[in-house]
């Protein structure tokens, strides 16, 4: 299994545990909720049948018992007739159950409460809609046959109903934010990392680079071999050498990109690049040779090269690789079309081939197709993805590059851009 597998099985086992610990935590809440909401009916009915007893009895003794457990409950309530009229009411807003007070008088020193009933009519509305009404028969008080106790979760049952949700949600926001800053800086140093390795390598090539040039001239003179083929063939291997060199020493700095010909470059390369691969592999060129793009040669080259290669590794046996150079209908964008007749990609794929560390071969190390990526984008403004590829018959890897050298502004602009070039 290559890193890049191993990273994702990870993050799915650690996804799975933070499903089951937020399942289990809003199951928990559930229970509790369940167990409260319970007990709330419960003070509720008590609370309704004590208003019975309280208007039914005259023993003081237990009036005053009455009247104690009917102020410990604290469950908002409102008890009707079976008419609809409000006989009581239990833990409201006590700004609005009443808009003013009239001059009748119940005792020496106080007025009647006049309840608001726009306020009541929506707490009916609410506590109508949370739970069934509590039914009590009665025959006493303000009125006959039963009471209706409409009641509604307290301020603590809400809270806890909600503060699961509002809890995950924190810790959520906070672990995507430490994930974001810790990937930013992990992969900040691994770009330090790669610059230094990729100048440093540079480095290190630059000297026996130099000797070989200046050996295969010595062997030129002494052997009379100027137009000998192996010798050019070896002088264009160490040419192909200083390229590479070239390369690692442009990464961590911004390139400079000049006018081309998009189809002469590719022409070059592939010159280069098809005798140094099994003869059983038919390369072929198409396109517009006019169309010129900002490329830097020797990235390009690197580009090129990495498709190729990957062309190749995808082929088994013998096969077919073709590139075509094209431009969309407003010839503001030039594509390169790179296909294979090798072992195709699945579509679950598409995305993930591009990075670091995925590959499908015993001895790859899955950084081709993430350098490639890095190299378009980064460095020419551009895109790479996998246009299409069918399991069995090939895939095509498309190049988007813009005349102007500028970034295309999206993938799905750029894609229907050339959806019918």
């Amino acid at each position: 299994m290559n890193p890049y597998q191993q990273n994702k099985r990870w993050k799915y086992i650690l996804l799975a545990f933070a499903l089951i610990i937020a399942s289990g935590s809003l199951l928990y809440t559930k229970y509790l909720v369940k167990n409260i909401a319970r007990s709330e009916r419960t003070r509720a009915q008590v609370w309704a049948l004590t208003m019975k007893q309280l208007l039914s009895s005259d023993d003081n003794d237990y009036l005053n018992f009455a009247f104690a457990v009917r102020d410990s409950l604290t469950v908002p309530a409102i008890i009707t007739d079976d008419k609809g009229d409000i006989i009581n009411a239990r833990e409201l807003d006590s700004t609005k159950t009443f808009i003013k007070l009239t001059n009748e008088v119940l005792e020496p020193g106080q007025k009647a409460k006049v309840y608001d009933p726009e306020y009541f009519k929506s707490e009916l509305e609410m506590m109508k809609s949370q739970h069934e009404p509590i039914r009590i028969k009665t025959g006493y008080g303000f009125g006959k046959g039963y009471w209706l106790v409409y009641y509604k979760d307290s301020l603590l049952l809400t809270q806890l109903r909600v503060f699961p949700y509002i809890q995950l949600t924190v810790i959520a926001i906070f672990l995507l934010a430490a994930y974001t800053a810790f990937s930013s800086s992990r992969k900040s140093e691994q770009n330090q990392v790669w610059v230094g390795l990729a100048k440093e390598t540079a480095h290190q090539l630059g000297t026996p680079i130099s000797s070989l040039m200046a050996w295969i001239e010595l062997i030129k003179d002494k052997f009379n071999a100027e137009q000998d083929p192996l010798m050019l063939e070896m002088e264009n291997d160490v040419k192909r050498l200083e390229i590479v060199a070239d390369r690692f020493s442009k990464i961590g700095s911004k390139p400079v990109l000049e006018q081309h010909s998009v189809y002469a470059v590719v022409e070059d390369f592939i010159n280069y690049f098809k005798v140094r691969v099994s003869n059983k592999i038919n390369f072929e060129l198409h396109g517009n040779q006019q169309l010129q793009a900002g490329i830097n040669i020797p990235l390009f080259d690197w580009v090129i090269e990495n498709l190729l290669k990957n062309a190749v590794n995808a082929i088994e046996g013998t096969g077919n690789i073709s590139v075509n150079i094209g431009a969309s209908k407003t010839k503001k964008l030039i594509y390169i079309d790179v296909t294979d007749t090798g072992k195709g990609i699945p579509r679950s794929k598409f995305d993930t081939v591009f990075r670091p560390g995925y590959t499908t071969r015993k001895r790859g190390w899955g950084l081709g197709l993430s350098l490639t990526k890095r190299m378009v984008e980064n460095y020419h403004n551009g895109q790479i993805f996998v246009k299409d590829s069918e399991l069995g018959k090939g895939t095509t890897f498309r190049i988007v590059l813009n005349v102007l050298g500028r970034a295309p502004k999206t993938r799905l602009l750029q894609k229907a851009a050339l959806s019918n070039a």
